[in-house]
């Protein structure tokens, strides 16, 4: 089995996705740009590995420097939680703008994670709770 990365970086004309896995069984996707889906399946390649060697993960989506996702992004995430929500125990989700919180919304909504999704407006608060998870994994 080939060695997890701390950190890996997926860049596009649109938007960078960053992944870090700063501590066992959190994983960070810190996003900037507008993600109008360059990407494809790349991330959620990516996250496989952690779903099969940590599971369940925590995790933390930072978009506090995205104004938006494509609907087809949304509904490509959306799906791809539904399909692993048994791997990930919980997922918090920092919006840096109001329609990128309606669709996150849309997401918990239609992903079944309605209690296991917390999203945020507050960056501190985010930090905060992304620090915590660190600590107690």
């Amino acid at each position: 089995m080939a060695a997890l990365r701390d950190y890996v970086k997926f860049e596009g004309v649109n938007c960078t996705l960053e992944i870090r896995r700063p501590g066992l069984g959190t994983v960070v996707a810190v996003f900037r740009g507008h993600d109008v889906g360059e990407f494809r399946d790349a991330p959620f390649r990516e996250l496989a590995h952690d779903l099969q060697n940590h599971s369940p993960i925590n995790l933390f989506v930072d978009g506090r420097e995205t104004l938006a996702a494509s609907l087809d992004v949304s509904s490509d995430w959306a799906k791809w939680m539904r399909d692993n929500r048994q791997h990930i125990r919980r997922l918090d989700i920092l919006v840096g703008s109001r329609f990128l919180q309606f669709t996150a919304e849309f997401v918990r909504k239609f992903s079944g994670f309605e209690d296991r999704m917390r999203v945020y407006t507050d960056p501190t608060a985010f930090d905060a709770e992304l620090a915590t998870s660190i600590r107690t994994r």
